[in-house]
């Protein structure tokens, strides 16, 4: 494992070079340093006709768990198959406006990247993340529902990736996408490959997802966090796509670096390192990057055994919301985040 000494001269030149910008030490937070919280996280909700008319009902659950600091949305607030139009985002921004406590919200691949689809209306990817960030980020570093300060990337034009600790716990949360990370060709308007424009979207927001991720760690370690948490729509891992990579790795190619620069930092930081994602539907918690891991030869790189992945319930089975529980100071280092699915009411 990289020294500690190598650790704090890459994040030095990381500064120098102007990547990082740091976190100041009490930004967004609003916890106790000695204080258990908790917090909730939902994605791929709502899906088609019958979960729109219940999520009015699915918010008001959530907003009943009333010890809950913030709630985290990972993305895909539509299923893969219906109209990206303009009212239905704003449909769903004025049902995230009902949320009674912060909202963080991350964009997913059904309401831009795969717009490009005939049944979805045939849009521009590119134009549909425009309208994404105008509606739902047209005040950046503040959150959704209740207000809460986060840092974000708004200068690079990211207003959706955002970062702020809570209890010396580091989040950041990252527009990763499904489809490869928005490196699978629009179909939908008759390209059979990616188009230049495109490519330049998908190596800018990695770049910036690389330059948060970066941040993060850099960051957590000099206030000597407890914990990182990252969270995504995509699921990087995806066990139904397990086979699909093995056989090809270029079909996870888009993820490819970002994995990396997870597994860099996770090792450095010695600590434990939590990724939290939806896309593939099904709850799961695991370490995708441990030791004999077939992703780690699918992405060619060593192992992180701190890292635990928690993919939330969607779609069919968006029945619940995780709430995890982040332990105080006096807990044990090794255990500072746990969770629990919370069915809804109906």
């Amino acid at each position: 494992m990289p020294s500690k000494t190598l650790k704090t001269t890459t994040a030095a030149a990381a500064l120098a070079l102007g990547l990082l910008a740091p976190l100041p030490a009490n930004a967004s937070n609003h916890t106790s340093d000695n204080e258990a919280f908790t917090f909730g996280v939902i994605g791929d909700i709502p899906y088609g006709d019958a979960e729109i008319a219940k999520f009015p009902s699915r918010i008001q659950d959530i907003n009943a768990d009333s010890a809950l600091k913030f709630v985290t949305h990972v993305g895909d607030i539509k299923n893969g198959s219906s109209v990206c139009s303009d009212e239905y985002f704003t449909s769903i921004r004025s049902q995230f406006d009902t949320f009674g406590h912060p909202l963080v919200f991350t964009p997913g691949d059904n309401e831009w990247v795969d717009c490009h689809r005939t049944n979805n209306g045939a849009y521009n990817p590119l134009e549909r993340l425009s309208k994404l960030r105008e509606v739902f980020f047209d005040e950046p570093g503040k959150t959704l529902g209740e207000t809460m300060p986060v840092q974000t990337q708004e200068n690079l034009g990211l207003p959706e990736n955002v970062r702020f600790v809570q209890n010396r716990v580091a989040f950041s949360v990252l527009n990763i996408q499904g489809s490869n990370n928005s490196l699978l060709p629009w179909s939908g308007l008759g390209e059979t490959a990616p188009t230049p424009e495109q490519l330049a979207e998908v190596e800018h927001r990695t770049d910036a997802v690389l330059d948060q991720i970066h941040s993060t760690f850099a960051d957590a370690d000099r206030r000597n966090d407890r914990a990182v948490v990252l969270m995504t729509q995509a699921d990087m891992f995806d066990p139904s796509q397990l086979a699909a990579a093995s056989a090809n790795p270029e079909t996870v190619s888009g993820f490819r670096e970002i994995v990396a620069a997870i597994i860099d930092e996770t090792n450095r930081f010695d600590r434990p390192v939590y990724l939290i994602n939806g896309d593939s539907h099904v709850f799961a918690e695991n370490q995708p990057l441990a030791d004999g891991s077939p992703w780690l030869d699918i992405y060619g790189q060593p192992a992180a055994d701190d890292l635990q992945r928690i993919t939330v319930d969607g779609s069919a089975n968006a029945t619940n919301y995780v709430r995890f529980t982040v332990g105080g100071n006096s807990g044990e280092a090794g255990s500072v985040l746990n969770w629990e699915k919370v069915p809804f009411t109906q």
